[in-house]
């Protein structure tokens, strides 16, 4: 039910979140941002426990920004994905572990865009793609397939689009997926200045 999707492009990072709140087969709420904008150029995107979700995200976004006002500048997405990862571990070792799978994203003007994934065991990896939750099943698959280093800005997942949908008219079997309301984020390189 939850999903989190990020591509990682030359110059930008696009990010997608599901709005369903769920619990087991019942739908609470399909109206649920699932994304915390940590600073002007990082983004959070949360899924896991409900409660815990909530509460870790604005835990994070909170410190994030109290950073900056101690600082006088903001941590760059890696120094984020780090400090989140280091919490998220502190946490999983207490009493009161979060669950919760993480994705971060963000544009550093000297680093370029950054696409950080996070599971609830606190490992971070940084991914040119990533996904959470039973859609990553065949989205990792798929992107494990098409998704190319050199890609620019929806040029080639609309080509890679219409390739699919042309071939799926000719095959007599198809796959079709519930349509799904996402929010999505942009962060790119032109947005950022």
């Amino acid at each position: 039910m939850e999903y989190l999707i990020g591509i990682q492009g030359q110059d930008f990072v696009l990010v997608a979140a599901d709005n369903v709140a769920a619990s087991s087969i019942i739908q609470m709420k399909h109206d649920y941002d699932k994304m915390f904008k940590l600073s002007e150029k990082i983004l959070l995107l949360c899924v896991g426990e409900a409660g815990d979700t909530v509460q870790f995200a604005e835990y994070i976004q909170k410190n994030v920004q109290l950073y900056k006002m101690r600082n006088g500048y903001e941590l760059s997405p890696a120094a984020a994905a780090n400090f989140t990862r280091k919490n998220l571990a502190d946490y999983l070792r207490s009493r009161t572990p979060y669950h919760v799978n993480l994705l971060l994203a963000g544009y550093d003007d000297s680093d370029g865009p950054g696409l950080y994934y996070m599971d609830y065991l606190s490992s971070l990896a940084k991914a040119p793609f990533a996904a959470h939750g039973y859609g990553a099943f065949l989205t990792l698959s798929i992107l494990d397939r098409y998704y190319r280093p050199e890609l620019v800005r929806f040029n080639y997942f609309t080509t890679k689009l219409v390739q699919m949908s042309e071939t799926d008219n000719n095959n007599s079997e198809k796959f079709v997926l519930n349509e799904i309301t996402f929010h999505e984020n942009d962060l790119n390189c032109s947005s950022m200045k």
